[in-house]
């Protein structure tokens, strides 16, 4: 789906595996389905961990790689 706007919904998903060294495509979010913390690197270039993430949560970010070290979550979605 070519030119989708920042602002549209996501139009894909995907079952994240966490790496420490494997980036992903550039997310629209993240869907957190087990509680914990998720330590990514955004689109901007930063290496963020977000703590006390409760299950069921959507992160609203655009996240380039999700860390397997720092990252306690489960079940995490890609939504694009």
């Amino acid at each position: 789906m070519a030119n989708v706007g920042k602002t549209e919904p996501a139009y894909d998903a995907a079952s994240i595996t966490p790496s420490d060294t494997t980036d992903i495509n550039t997310t629209r979010g993240l869907y957190v389905g087990g509680a914990g913390s998720v330590k990514v690197d955004t689109e901007g270039g930063n290496a963020v961990t977000f703590q006390g993430i409760a299950s069921g949560s959507l992160l609203p970010i655009r996240a380039t790689r999700v860390y397997s070290t720092g990252t306690t979550a489960t079940n995490i979605v890609a939504l694009y």
